[in-house]
């Protein structure tokens, strides 16, 4: 199994289609952000400077991403493949990705682009559910995405809430915001060949938008 990119705008249903891929082909979701978040609160000598800056809402230094995605690359599940899920997010940090791939004798694999219309994510984000405990998303407008029992997580038991930065204003600012900062990057990717675009759609279920990376999987 090939190692795996994704890159999606807000709303494309990443998330979704990182668990879905992890599940069939039995690779590891690797999500930046979930790294962070464990080693902040881990209790290491890291965790506390990581503690404050996350709580800022500043950037993470690229050495401190790269030290935690080398060592969980090298965990013995990611043998056979993997997805990576938040990183790179620029064509310089691409480029140190490249270099500890070199170091671990990994391959890049290739990279899925989710590409969705901004009024449909905006639709899509605003009926976004997520888990107050354990971070799961369901859909209140998706009925194969609908938690068992309305506003509890099917996974924990904990309540759904919707997030704060979920609203109109919020989200087009994200939105605008990543297409112009990834572009450069996922012009690079399709430079190098890698770059698989697959387009979700208004009525597409999650099922179907697996279908269309599952050709690309295979």
């Amino acid at each position: 199994m090939k190692n795996i990119i994704f890159i999606a705008p807000p709303g494309a249903g990443k998330g979704t289609q990182a668990k879905m891929v992890s599940e069939k082909y039995g690779i590891p979701h690797i999500s930046t952000g979930d790294l962070l978040r464990d080693e902040r609160n881990s209790g290491s000598e890291l965790s506390e400077m990581l503690k404050q800056e996350m709580d800022k809402g500043n950037l993470i230094d690229d050495n401190i991403i790269v030290h935690l995605l080398r060592e969980r690359l090298n965990k013995v599940d990611c043998n056979n493949g993997y997805i990576l899920d938040g990183y790179p997010r620029s064509v310089l940090q691409s480029k140190i990705y490249e270099d500890l791939l070199l170091e671990l004798n990994k391959e890049i694999g290739i990279v899925i682009y989710m590409d969705i219309d901004k009024d449909l994510a905006l639709e899509r984000t605003l009926s976004r559910l997520i888990c107050s405990s354990c971070g799961a998303s369901y859909s209140s407008a998706s009925l194969e995405l609908k938690p068992k029992i309305d506003g509890i997580c099917d996974r924990c038991g904990h309540m759904l809430r919707v997030r704060g930065d979920d609203n109109p204003e919020v989200f087009s600012n994200r939105f605008d915001t990543y297409l112009r900062e990834t572009k450069p990057l996922i012009d690079y990717y399709n430079s190098l060949g890698i770059l698989k675009t697959i387009t979700v759609l208004k009525n597409d279920t999650a099922q179907d938008v697996f279908n269309k990376i599952e050709q690309f999987l295979k």
